[in-house]
C-alpha cells in the first residue's frame, strides 16, 4: 500500500493529528509522521468555549515522530497531510518543510490541509491561483498568499482538499480518500 507522510510538529492539534493518522492506517496506508526532529512531539487540545473570542488550549497527547524533515525522501510518499494547531506556525519556517510540500504540489500529488495547516501551502508558495478553505482566522493569510479562502468542510482544489478545523473531519478525510484511491490507481496503472 502507498506510504502518506503527515507533516507537523509541537502544539499541533491533538485531534487533528492522530484522525487522519488512524483514518489512513485504517483504509491499508503506512503513515509517517514528519517533524523538525526526531523525538515525542507534544499535541494540544483546541476547543470553543461559548464567549470567546478564539479557542482555548489545553495539554493533548504526546506522540513521537518517525522522521526528520531533513531525511524526508518526498518521492517515496504519495501524498501529504497537514494537521492544524500552531504547529503550523513555526514549522512552515522550516524551509526543508517548505521545499517538501512544494514537491507535493509541483508533482500533482494529494494534499490534505486542514484548519492552520493551509499556513504551510501559503509559506511554501504553493497557493496562487487556487482555493481553500481553513480556520477562518487564517482567511487573510491564504488570501495574501494568492489563493481564494471559501467557508467549506471539504474545499476541493484539484489534489488539494482543505477544511477549516477538526469538527470537519468526517467530511475532509472523505473527499480526500476519494482523491487518494484515485491517484493511487493512476500512479500504479
Amino acid at each position: 500500500m502507498a506510504k502518506i507522510l503527515i507533516i507537523t510538529g509541537d502544539a499541533a492539534e491533538d485531534l487533528e493529528v492522530m484522525y487522519p493518522y488512524q483514518r489512513l492506517l485504517e483504509e491499508g496506508y503506512e503513515v509517517d509522521l514528519a517533524a523538525p526532529s526526531v523525538k515525542k512531539l507534544q499535541f494540544v487540545v483546541h476547543d470553543f468555549v461559548e464567549g470567546f473570542d478564539t479557542y482555548t488550549e489545553k495539554p493533548g497527547h504526546s506522540w513521537p515522530s518517525d522522521v526528520a524533515f531533513a531525511d524526508v525522501d518526498p518521492g517515496a510518499y504519495a501524498a501529504l497531510v497537514i494537521p492544524g494547531g500552531r504547529a503550523p506556525e513555526y514549522i512552515r519556517n522550516d524551509e526543508t518543510c517548505r521545499a517538501i510540500v512544494r514537491h507535493f504540489a509541483e508533482a500533482g500529488k494529494p494534499i490534505a490541509a486542514l484548519c492552520h495547516g493551509p499556513l504551510v501551502l501559503a509559506a511554501a508558495g504553493v497557493l496562487k491561483g487556487r482555493s481553500v478553505s481553513a480556520y477562518p482566522a487564517c482567511s487573510t493569510d491564504v488570501e495574501v498568499a494568492g489563493a481564494t479562502w471559501v467557508d467549506s468542510e471539504a474545499h476541493i482544489d484539484r489534489n488539494l482538499v482543505t477544511g477549516r478545523a477538526w469538527p470537519d473531519h468526517p467530511a475532509w478525510m472523505r473527499e480526500f480518500l476519494k482523491i487518494l484511491k484515485v491517484h493511487a490507481e493512476t500512479a500504479s496503472a
